[in-house]
């Protein structure tokens, strides 16, 4: 692992940080491998219970950066623009892979957005399952000023997120929007002062940290797939991830904390 993320574990919360603060922590091809390296041995690792993404310096993420891209880079040497081939390949293989790895994790992760969230490095920060954002943050679907379609899943996360006709009014302006304007059209859970923001984000992620993983797990993938499917689909899939759930040492623990009228003191198993 290089020191293009930080990655360190602490209380049951792994804590990955961009850390190109000279690019605005845009992903590089490199960067972009630690992230999902991170991720999915988080997948595995039992004693990591949730997640947070955040960025070193002034800027969250500014999405993927385009002078290390493989497309763009082989046109700017050929000067040509690239093939479709090419470019279909390069989404594909980048921010694609990390918002699903994020949005498929069985475990909760919360974006702490310390600054600008632009183009992939705002839908990074909405795919997470929480977003907490300092006050000075600014989320910006910035494609459409650089003559490119939105991407990276925006096309799919803001009309779930915000509904369809705000989502057009952001991706077809492609104007910031300030961390309290997000707040009120529900694409951020909580705004906070810019010294705070590391602390409100350890405290929500020791807290579900500390809860029952597996529910939380389940619970998530039911949240992020209710949308695209019918009730009947739906309430099938529920009673099997509730099936699996009850199996857990967490709901035994829960079910014997209930009956002894005390907090419950979940393991993640």
């Amino acid at each position: 692992m290089s020191d293009l993320l930080l990655v360190r574990d602490e209380n049951g919360v792994r804590w990955l940080t961009l850390n190109r603060p000279d690019r605005k922590n845009s992903i590089s091809p490199d960067m972009r491998e630690e992230i999902l390296a991170a991720l999915d041995d988080a997948r595995s690792n039992e004693e990591v219970r949730c997640v947070v993404v955040t960025g070193e310096g002034d800027a969250f993420c500014a999405g993927v950066d385009l002078a290390r891209s493989g497309a763009t880079k082989d046109a700017a040497a050929k000067k040509r623009a690239p093939d479709l081939r090419a470019v279909r390949e390069a989404m594909k293989a980048g921010m694609q892979r990390i918002v699903c790895a994020i949005w498929d994790l069985d475990k909760p992760v919360i974006a702490a957005v310390n600054g600008t969230a632009a183009g992939g490095g705002a839908q990074l920060a909405l795919a997470c399952d929480l977003v907490i954002a300092a006050e000075s943050a600014r989320i910006i679907e910035i494609f459409a000023k650089r003559g490119l379609a939105v991407d990276s899943g925006g096309g799919w996360l803001l009309p779930r997120l915000i509904g369809l006709a705000k989502a057009k009014e952001l991706v077809f302006f492609g104007e910031p929007i300030s961390a309290e304007d997000a707040l009120s059209i529900g694409l951020v859970n909580k705004v906070v002062p810019d010294a705070t923001l590391a602390d409100e984000a350890r405290a929500w992620a020791e807290r579900l940290a500390s809860g029952a993983t597996r529910a939380i797990g389940a619970s998530k993938a039911m949240l992020n797939r209710g949308l695209g499917t019918d009730l009947a689909g739906f309430f099938e899939e529920e009673a099997s991830w509730q099936a699996l759930v009850s199996q857990t040492e967490d709901f035994a623990e829960g079910v014997r904390a209930f009956m002894e009228k005390r907090a419950p003191n979940f393991k993640g198993r």
